[in-house]
């Protein structure tokens, strides 16, 4: 994972993502996005680079600026089964941030990718700001959550 430098034409893309995101919409709302938007980071992954693996700490929150990568679940500790394909404008990661939780699930680029990062500390430091940000966090990593019992 290499982190590049970002310009104002990335912090347009970031803002124009996250917009059509339901996680995002209340920050806009009340302000956060601006405090938010100096502390997100972009990154370059290669194809076949792990963004990170089942069972990691959860450090950050991710949004797919470009490429495409698989979320897949180990199965019977050595079978790999894949859950979903994300691609740009999708995001993930925000399960383990919000309870502190190991990861889920393994994300790994299938092609060349760029996405933006939001390390926890500065995650966490955005729910203490905003009630209806933290609101809002909690219902979509609860439908998350479902989604991945339902599916496995």
């Amino acid at each position: 994972m290499k982190k590049i430098q970002m310009g104002d034409e990335d912090k347009v893309s970031f803002v124009r993502l996250t917009r059509n995101i339901n996680l995002f919409a209340s920050m806009m709302n009340v302000g956060i996005m601006e405090n938010i938007l100096s502390r997100v980071e972009l990154y370059e992954l290669d194809p076949g680079e792990k963004v990170f693996s089942q069972g990691e700490a959860g450090d950050a929150f991710y949004a797919v600026l470009s490429g495409k990568l698989k979320v897949s679940v180990r199965e019977a500790f050595v079978f790999s089964k894949k859950l979903a394909e994300l691609k740009e404008g999708d995001f993930f990661g925000e399960m383990a941030l919000l309870n502190n939780s190991p990861r889920s699930a393994t994300v790994t680029c299938e092609t060349a990718v760029r996405l933006f990062a939001l390390r926890s500390e500065y995650f966490q430091a955005a729910l203490k700001e905003s009630r209806e940000f933290s609101e809002e966090l909690k219902k979509l990593a609860s439908d998350r959550l479902f989604e991945l019992k339902f599916n496995s």
